[in-house]
C-alpha cells in the first residue's frame, strides 16, 4: 500500500464513518478498485480507532461522565454482590437490616445502561459472523445491494415524525432495536451510523440526542473489534502488508477527517436533509453492482 492510498483510504473512512454512507462499504469498494485486497483488516480497525479518537474529541464531557457512571455502577453491583453472600442463612430480621442499593440512581447511569444494552447485539453478531463478513466484503456485490438499503432507511428515516424522547423517557425495547440496528451495520455498505440514527429517530428520540447516542454508541464496538483484532495478531494472525507508515498515516487523517464530519453531521441531523446521502447511497449502490457484473 502506497501512502497516497493509505492517504484516500483515511479521508473516505473519516468521512464515512459518520456521515450515512457506509464507511465499510467505500473502503470494501476502494479496496478493490486499487487491488488491497491483502491489506488486512488491521488496517481497518486502526482506522477505525481513528475515527474513534474524533469521538473523543467531540463528546469528551460526556464520555467522561458515563466513564464514571459505570464505575460507579460496578462499585454497586459488587457491593450488592457482597450483600447477598451475607445474606445467605440469615433470618428475615437481618436481611432487613442490610437492603440492596439502587444502581441506577442518575440520568447518565440510565445512559450508560442503555448503551450497553445496544451493544450487546453487535457484539453477538460480530462473534458469529465476523468471518463471513470479511469474506463477503472482498467483492462489489454484496456492499453494493447494502448501500441500497442504506438509502432506502435514510429515507425513512427523513419521513418519520420528529421525536423529542431523550435518555429520561428513552426504553430498553429502544436500546435494543437501536442495538440491532448497530448489528446489521456489521456487513459491508450498512452505514453504521445511518442504521443507529435511523433507528433512533423511528424510535422517536429527538434528533440531537439520536446524534449523540449513535456516535458513543460506537465507542464499545470499535473497542470491542480493535481488541478482537489484537488478540489475533498476538495469536499469529496476519495483519496483510499495509505497512506501518501507511497505517499510522491512514489513522491520522481519518480522525482529523472524522471529527469535521461529525461536525457536519450534527447540522445535517438538525435539518433532516437524509435525502442526498440517500441519493448517493443509490448511486454509489448501483455503480458497484453493475462494475460487479461487468468484471465478473
Amino acid at each position: 500500500m502506497t501512502i497516497i492510498q493509505a492517504i484516500i483510504l483515511g479521508l473516505v473512512q473519516g468521512l464515512t464513518e459518520f456521515l450515512p454512507v457506509s464507511s465499510s462499504g467505500h473502503l470494501a469498494i476502494l479496496k478493490y478498485i486499487f487491488g488491497l485486497s491483502d491489506v488486512g483488516i488491521g488496517f481497518d480497525i486502526l482506522l477505525h480507532l481513528g475515527t474513534l479518537i474524533a469521538v473523543f474529541a467531540v463528546y469528551y464531557k460526556d464520555i467522561w461522565k458515563l466513564i464514571v457512571s459505570a464505575i460507579q455502577m460496578i462499585a454497586a453491583l459488587i457491593r450488592n454482590l457482597v450483600r447477598l453472600c451475607r445474606r445467605v442463612g440469615k433470618t428475615d430480621e437481618y436481611k432487613e437490616t442490610i437492603p440492596y442499593e439502587k444502581i441506577v440512581t442518575s440520568q447518565w447511569k440510565l445512559f450508560t445502561l442503555f448503551v450497553v444494552i445496544s451493544t450487546i447485539p453487535v457484539g453477538i453478531a460480530g462473534f458469529l459472523l465476523e468471518s463471513y463478513v470479511e469474506k463477503i466484503s472482498a467483492g462489489l456485490l454484496i456492499p453494493g445491494i447494502c448501500l441500497l438499503i442504506t438509502g432506502v432507511l435514510l429515507l425513512l428515516a427523513e419521513a418519520v415524525p420528529e421525536g423529542h424522547k431523550s435518555v429520561k423517557n428513552m426504553s430498553i425495547k429502544d436500546a435494543l432495536v437501536i442495538g440491532c440496528a448497530q448489528a446489521c451495520a456489521i456487513f459491508p455498505g450498512l452505514s453504521r451510523s445511518g442504521t443507529t440514527i435511523s433507528a433512533s429517530l423511528m424510535t422517536g428520540l429527538n434528533k440531537k440526542f439520536a446524534v449523540k447516542y449513535s456516535f458513543i454508541l460506537s465507542i464499545p464496538a470499535i473497542l470491542g473489534a480493535a481488541l478482537k483484532t489484537l488478540i489475533d495478531i498476538i495469536g499469529g494472525e496476519s495483519t496483510g502488508n499495509a505497512g506501518t507508515a501507511a497505517c499510522i498515516t491512514g489513522l491520522v487523517i481519518s480522525a482529523f477527517v472524522g471529527y469535521l464530519a461529525i461536525r457536519l453531521m450534527l447540522n445535517v441531523v438538525k435539518k433532516r436533509k437524509f435525502k442526498y446521502f440517500s441519493f448517493y447511497c443509490f448511486a454509489v449502490g448501483l455503480v458497484a453492482i453493475i462494475g460487479y457484473f461487468v468484471t465478473k
